[in-house]
């Protein structure tokens, strides 16, 4: 077994939904790939947004102090990011936004989905090539799409996976996301008929959320949350109140704020909504269309001074192309709508 092998297989103790954990995953898998292992076996779920079917590594990212609140914004044609001072933005405003965001949720049309079916999320991705200790190195940008089993199960295989394009991981295959144990549907399986099933309020949504939350070395359990809420509004499919809940949670937060311009793996622009601690070496930006508030995708940012990255620097970013239901894995919906 691969030295990557044995980190993905690690005991339960280190299992998180992976999005925040973008950089490490990327290594990971390379190292997989060359091994050419067919399947990805991880000790918790696989993704929800992102993080659904997105392989999970799981390892805690080493604790280190944001070196101050720098912003780094992604050039499209793929050449370096530029810093720059972050743009400042009150708490109150970000919760205003997120309110409105809500409303827009709550406005659009529910998606009834069968314990039979898939949710199929396809994206654009740029993330980090660089190696494992040393500086960022952005990938070109590739398309991964995801298929999330709808089945409460128990489960061992909750999703499956395919990348295509330059730097994508195992280009063109159908990978099977494996648990090393079953996994019934909840934050780590994360299906319609559970999300269902959450508290609208968003008091009581929060609170659940922070009892579900598993913050690693140097995280704040407010960050958990807000990583596990990315996680979830950009990998699912859920009825408009349980998505508005989410947005309206993620506004009770302390230390989330608003960012007038953000852009994503598309080159959209759109608002950004994150959350700062300072204890952590990871940041996420969620980004929303200007005018329907619709998620666009997401940009996932580092500071780790022992890796000699002392500024905050762009470690990936996604832009949500597609999301819709399926009744098989590898199953795409205009061939789905063909049928």
């Amino acid at each position: 077994m691969s030295e990557a092998e044995e980190l993905l297989t690690t005991p339960a103790e280190w299992d998180l939904p992976p999005e925040r954990h973008r950089h490490f995953k990327d290594v990971l898998m390379q190292q997989i790939d060359q091994d050419r292992n067919l399947s990805v076996k991880t000790p918790g779920r696989p993704p929800a947004r992102r993080r659904f079917a997105r392989p999970a590594v799981l390892v805690p990212l080493a604790s280190a102090a944001l070196a101050g609140a720098l912003l780094v914004t992604l050039s499209v044609d793929g050449s370096a990011p530029a810093t720059g001072s972050a743009p400042s933005a009150t708490a109150a405003g970000a919760s205003v936004t997120l309110n409105r965001i809500a409303t827009a949720a709550m406005a659009s049309d529910a998606i009834r989905v069968r314990d039979d079916q898939f949710v199929y999320v396809r994206e654009l991705e740029r993330s980090n090539k660089g190696s494992f200790s040393g500086p960022v190195r952005l990938g070109a940008l590739h398309t991964e799409e995801h298929w999330t089993a709808q089945d409460p199960g128990p489960l061992r295989v909750t999703g499956w996976l395919r990348s295509s394009g330059k730097d994508a991981i195992m280009p063109d295959r159908l990978i099977p996301i494996e648990t090393t144990d079953a996994v019934p549907a909840g934050v780590y399986h994360p299906t319609y008929r559970w999300l269902a099933a959450l508290p609208t309020d968003p008091d009581a949504l929060l609170r659940r959320l922070r009892e579900e939350a598993r913050p690693v070395e140097g995280e704040s359990r407010d960050q958990a949350v807000f990583s596990l809420i990315g996680d979830l509004i950009s990998g699912t499919v859920m009825p408009p109140a349980n998505a508005a809940a989410f947005y309206r949670a993620a506004a009770m937060l302390p230390g989330v704020r608003e960012i007038p311009d953000a852009v994503d793996a598309a080159g959209r622009h759109g608002i950004a909504i994150t959350l700062d601690d300072t204890g952590f070496a990871t940041r996420d930006e969620w980004i929303f269309d200007k005018g329907t508030l619709a998620l666009l995708g997401s940009r996932y940012y580092v500071t780790d001074p022992d890796r000699g990255i002392t500024k905050e620097t762009l470690s990936g970013t996604s832009a949500v192309m597609e999301t819709a239901v399926v009744d098989a894995k590898g199953e795409v919906p205009a061939r789905a709508a063909s049928r």
